[in-house]
């Protein structure tokens, strides 16, 4: 490194960034063969209702197939009929069915323009790729014949004991040994240990998100002592930044965004206090079961616990509304539909990792999951009231619920509702003054004439008037913005029952006027033959809850460890995280899986407990090192032979960059944006509420530097300001539910840490941290590398990195920080 210029450094640091991930994109590329469960819950919910309704009459294996177009079979669509093939995946523009669909050639159906929003919905799948799982075999057919009740996922959880192993030496714990047993009948060796440094590391950014500090390098590193792993775990798991770090793992599930939904651009005015409710949540390692039940019926628990309990429960149901909500919708049926098909989807995904929502329409093609089982838990949200019509009849927001207040807080907020009284009297009294004098001014100015005065004397009570303008001006809007904001009782977004809960009716191919009969409420049979019991005057949110929390679901406990389990390892046991159905795929250690599950609720339903068993297991604390021979034989690392080189998600990389260069400071949470927004504030003139729209600057200023959690997130568009670097690491897509994100390797990461101002600045920051810290040199780059890489720096490292310095002249100190700071090695957690 020593003889190469500062430009030349810059490629090779690049060079290395790029090169061992270049191959993880092939595997990508490899890995979109298979749909995804977004576009297959897309089509299952969107496309393939619209072609049965208004396509199949004319072009289905059982009809006429005008044209020679068959559209009931993915091959039969690409090879078109008499005009060529029909789409053109990628392409809406070149695609003939779009131009029919939009009435631009052909025009079809002949019957009629299809709606808006189904021709919307066509152009969406085609321009997404058209992914469409279907294979030929007629709609009233079944794709394919399983022995439903055979499947892993609905078998009652075991509780295997952990299998004998040849190495008992190295095995701390019993996860060890279901990983070890495996890994030895293939004639493989696990990986040696990590150093130290690496571990701690890992660790950090795993639990916590942010890099490990010097003092904690040093304090591990000083202790020899056999606990000094489980020290170091039970600290980060006690630190607040666990929860900021794990919660948003859940927010990811929610589809949370500071905007409810995606169209209609309405700011989330209360979605802050479900954010710090999951920070909380992890925090206090609230049992998940219970967690389960706050977030779908929150509202309908007993109210015997503290204030606080019963703010959190109500609180906790905005998991129901923070998703991508359409409020925007002439078509108020489907609107409800489509609010209650979101709750079903989200709650299946999060919770039991299956894709209910397929069943809308039509039985699932896949899974057990028949069509009466959608509806059966549809009604339950049938009878839950999530949105509202303001007094001029327009649905246009989501309900709300006064949060419960102690006394004190109570008399806390009496005070601040004096003050804020006071203050607003004062403006008015102030106001009626100046406007008196203003008039005063205006009409003796008017009766004096313009020669009547000096012209000092007029200058002088003009330039009164025109002060006194201002002021008027000034009070006007901060009366009328504090007469809006005026002190009130916390709420949160929050859903509850309606009077009198019924049970909803089919959809006929999932059109809302299209009814067929009765559901009554109910669950997923393939997995219960027990019959709810639903009081009458009750949604069933409570029942359904309780029966999602009990521990004899094999559902739930699988879902969730294997979610725990995946962001530990990058993947979960079960690979298909949010999808546990019978094309999902099979868990590589099944016993294990089972273990953990039965385990975790004897714990009580800790995920804190359950964390620290995966950490401080010697699976864990495999070194990433390569191996050839196992390579060969598990090239894919199904059997955990090592661990897994992953990347820093996009939290992970900015929180890293703002501690390294010391800028990151502490939150209470709150808010993200600003509260005065015009969707806010119905009929005041938005110039007299700042900021006016989302196009502007829509973050609070002191959380430019705070952690990436409590910057807003926006649906509507790229993410702002500081959080714009979420843009380019595959952050979460917010109107989806993620369980596991994409993890992509493109040159626009690499150039986007090589020439964004972004960057530039966290090298100067880390420039400037240097430099107050030591004078030397050599101390600096040592300094460096602890705080970036958190390691050591090697004699060859130290000699180059000087060199380089020297050569790069006055920014030779910051062009070394930036090229750290972008670095493989900082990019990645080993």
């Amino acid at each position: 490194m020593r003889s190469l210029q500062p430009g030349a450094f810059w490629v090779s640091v690049f060079a290395v960034c790029l090169a061992p991930t270049l191959a993880r994109g092939e595997e990508a590329k490899a890995a979109d063969a298979t749909l995804s469960e977004e576009e297959v819950t897309f089509f299952e919910s969107r496309i393939r209702p619209a072609l049965i309704e208004h396509c199949y009459k004319c072009h289905s294996l059982d009809a006429k197939q005008r044209g020679g177009l068959r559209l009931d079979d993915r091959s039969a669509v690409r090879a078109g009929g008499d005009s060529g093939p029909a789409i053109v995946p990628g392409s809406p523009e070149k695609s003939l069915l779009i131009e029919a669909v939009r009435y631009q050639s052909l025009e079809m159906p002949p019957s009629g323009k299809l709606p808006d929003s189904v021709v919307a919905d066509l152009v969406k799948w085609v321009a997404m790729g058209a992914p469409d799982p279907r294979s030929g075999a007629r709609e009233s057919e079944s794709v394919e014949s399983t022995d439903w009740k055979s499947h892993w996922a609905f078998q009652p959880i075991a509780d295997p004991e952990p299998p004998a192993v040849a190495d008992s030496a190295w095995p701390s714990n019993y996860i060890d040994r279901f990983i070890l047993q495996p890994m030895e009948a293939a004639g493989l060796r696990p990986a040696e240990d990590a150093d130290r440094y690496t571990w701690l590391r890992r660790i950090s950014f795993d639990l916590t998100g942010l890099p490990p500090t010097l003092e904690e390098i040093r304090s591990f590193h000083n202790d020899d002592t056999p606990e000094a792993f489980e020290r170091v775990a039970d600290r980060l798991l006690a630190s607040t930044a666990f929860g900021e770090r794990w919660a948003r793992h859940w927010l990811d599930l929610v589809g949370y965004a500071d905007q409810l939904g995606t169209s209609n651009n309405l700011f989330s005015q209360h979605g802050w206090r479900y954010r710090d409710y999951v920070v909380d949540v992890f925090n206090y390692d609230k049992p998940f079961d219970r967690f389960i039940r706050e977030q779908i019926a929150g509202d309908l628990l007993p109210a015997d616990g503290s204030v606080a309990d019963r703010a959190d429960a109500v609180t906790a149901t905005g998991f129901l509304l923070l998703g991508d909500l359409e409020l925007v919708e002439a078509d108020k049926a489907k609107l409800h539909v489509d609010i209650i098909d979101q709750q079903v989807r989200k709650v299946s995904k999060a919770f039991l990792g299956l894709t209910v929502g397929c069943a809308r329409c039509h039985d699932h093609k896949f899974d057990p999951i028949p069509q009466v089982d959608y509806y059966a838990i549809g009604g339950v949200f049938h009878s839950t009231e999530s949105i509202y019509k303001t007094p001029r009849g327009v649905w246009s927001d989501v309900f709300t619920a006064d949060l419960p207040e102690t006394e004190a807080q109570k008399a806390e907020r009496a005070a601040r509702t004096r003050e804020h009284a006071a203050q607003v009297t004062a403006w008015k009294e102030e106001r009626e003054q100046k406007t008196k004098r203003k008039a005063e001014l205006d009409g003796f100015l008017a009766r004096q004439g313009e020669e009547a005065l000096a012209a000092d004397e007029r200058g002088k009570l003009s330039k009164e008037r025109d002060d006194l303008n201002k002021r008027i001006g000034t009070l006007n809007k901060a009366i009328e913005h504090a007469e809006f904001f005026a002190p009130a009782v916390p709420r949160s977004y929050a859903v509850h029952d309606v009077k009198k809960p019924t049970n909803m009716r089919l959809t006929i191919r999932g059109n809302p006027r299209a009814l067929g009969e009765e559901v009554e409420r109910g669950f997923l049979t393939v997995v219960t033959t027990a019959k709810p019991e639903i009081p009458v005057n009750e949604s069933g949110r409570r029942e359904l809850a309780d029966w999602i929390a009990d521990p004899k679901n094999p559902l739930t406990t699988r879902v969730v460890v294997n979610r725990i389990w995946q962001k530990l390892f990058g993947v979960g046991l079960s690979r298909s995280v949010d999808y546990f159905g019978v094309r999902g795929e099979t868990p590589t250690h099944p016993g294990l899986l089972d273990a953990l599950a039965t385990r975790f609720v004897a714990a009580g339903w800790s995920q804190k407990q359950l964390i620290r068993s995966v950490v401080l297991s010697r699976t864990y604390r495999m070194s990433s090192q390569h191996n050839e021979q196992a390579y060969e034989a598990d090239p894919d690392n199904r059997l955990l032979w090592r661990m897994n080189r992953r990347r820093l998600d996009a939290e992970g990389l900015r929180d890293g960059l703002l501690a390294v260069s010391g800028q990151l400071q502490t939150s209470l949470g709150g808010s993200a944006m600003p509260l005065e927004y015009p969707e806010n504030v119905n009929n005041i003139d938005p110039k007299n509420v700042n900021p006016p729209s989302f196009s502007l600057k829509t973050w609070r200023p002191e959380a430019e530097f705070q952690r990436t959690l409590y910057l807003p997130v926006l649906r509507s568009r790229q993410q702002p300001g500081p959080g714009e670097l979420r843009n380019v690491f595959d952050f979460a897509q917010p109107a989806r539910f993620t369980g596991q994100r994409a993890v992509t390797s493109v040159p626009t990461q690499a150039l986007f840490l090589m020439n964004s101002v972004v960057a530039r600045k966290f090298a100067q920051a880390l420039m400037k941290r240097l430099e107050k810290a030591s004078t030397e040199g050599s101390d600096r780059i040592a300094l460096l590398w602890m705080l970036a890489l958190n390691r050591p720096v090697t004699d060859d490292e130290a000699k180059d990195a000087e060199a380089f310095v020297a050569e790069g002249g006055d920014k030779g100190w910051v062009e070394l920080c930036h090229a750290i700071l972008a670095s493989n090695e900082f990019l990645m957690r080993l």
